[in-house]
């Protein structure tokens, strides 16, 4: 099962009976790798890791404060700008490990860390995010339970576009878009933020999250409004919140996007539904520090609390077990994982615009 070409075919489906075998042995095994990763201490913490990431970012962001305050009225400041979309995001992977219980000891004590580091440094809401994200850990790329697959400014199958109007129109040419649009997702966390905390859904820690936001963005655009004049100012943070975004998206789109599409109705093996809908991105240590060890994301998937320093080690057996178990294992080169990603939403909207103009015209099945 490769990544995507241009295959818009679903998988041949093997007998029941031979697939529910099949199924059983692959759980068996697999029981004995996540033994395997127990045994060598994968799952350990790594705390002198964490402080190491915590502080120099805590030293970063500070040093790029200190940068805007010297430089003043300078188109300088977008440089900084850039800079405080990196840190952010940076942040941003931080707050995601805590959530996956990777930094501290104990689960309560990852909650704290996460919610403060994704509210008050990231500018997102930690409630809203966690629910999501483990609706996605659950059933990736799966219709109708992944919540990262759902329609809206770019669509993930030709039957999600809408036929007419701006949106259909979009996704139709998401191909061509897909980058454009990055930018764009840094501001729709924010947007998420706000719009959870300040709605009647049940949210957990409402009060806090909401505090820590009204904080975060105070003291920020406080900050950068005493320091530029209006124009400068309104520059500056269409600069960093594009760079966040679009820095984000990169991060996060070769994840999945051209990997396994899975029916509603369709069920997989644990192993199978992990590693058949995600892509590593090979790159060595720089990859690591640049994607926030999301780089693993096959590992991460399996073995979502084992933390970043460890997912190297991790990848060697999953690896190796994937190879004596025929499973299709993916992983790309960072350029060539985004060219996937950018040819399948192409692909989407092409298919999506021939089932418009022929009924009876295939649409996307897998990748």
């Amino acid at each position: 099962m490769p990544d995507f070409p241009t295959a818009t075919l679903a998988p041949p489906r093997r007998p029941r009976g031979e697939a529910r075998a099949e199924a059983s042995r692959l759980t068996r095994s697999f029981t004995d790798l996540a033994h395997q990763v127990r045994e060598e201490g994968l799952n350990d913490r790594t705390p002198w890791f964490y402080l190491a990431v915590g502080g120099g970012l805590v030293v970063a962001l500070a040093g790029a404060v200190a940068g805007m305050v010297l430089l003043g009225e300078s188109w300088f400041q977008l440089l900084m700008a850039g800079a405080l979309g990196v840190i952010f995001t940076q942040f941003a992977f931080l707050g995601h490990e805590a959530a996956h219980r990777q930094v501290l000891r104990t689960g309560p004590a990852n909650d704290r860390l996460g919610r403060v580091v994704a509210t008050l440094f990231v500018g997102m809401s930690y409630s809203w995010w966690m629910t999501k994200h483990t609706r996605h850990h659950g059933n990736p790329n799966k219709v109708g339970h992944d919540p990262d697959i759902l329609p809206g400014f770019v669509a993930y199958r030709a039957e999600d576009v809408p036929r007419k109007g701006f949106l259909g129109w979009l996704n139709r040419h998401q191909g061509w878009l897909f980058f454009p649009l990055l930018p764009l997702l840094g501001l729709d966390l924010h947007r998420m933020a706000f719009h959870t905390l300040l709605g009647r859904g049940k949210v957990q820690g409402r009060a806090l999250e909401l505090g820590l936001l009204l904080l975060r963005f105070s003291v920020y655009f406080g900050l950068v409004f005493w320091l530029m004049p209006v124009g400068m100012a309104f520059a500056f943070l269409g600069v960093q919140t594009a760079i966040f975004g679009a820095y984000l998206g990169i991060t996060f789109a070769p994840n999945h996007i051209g990997r396994r599409m899975v029916p509603a109705g369709e069920r997989l093996s644990f192993l199978d539904k992990q590693v058949l809908t995600s892509r590593n991105v090979s790159g060595g240590w720089w990859v690591t520090v640049l994607m926030g060890g999301l780089n693993y994301q096959i590992e991460h998937h399996l073995f979502p609390s084992v933390p970043r320093p460890h997912l190297r080690r991790a990848r060697a057996l999953v690896l190796d077990y994937c190879h004596e178990h025929t499973v299709d294992y993916s992983e790309k080169s960072l350029p060539a994982a985004l060219g996937i990603v950018v040819r399948y939403m192409h692909e989407v909207g092409l298919a999506a615009s021939r089932s418009f103009s022929c009924p009876t015209a295939g649409v996307m099945g897998r990748s």
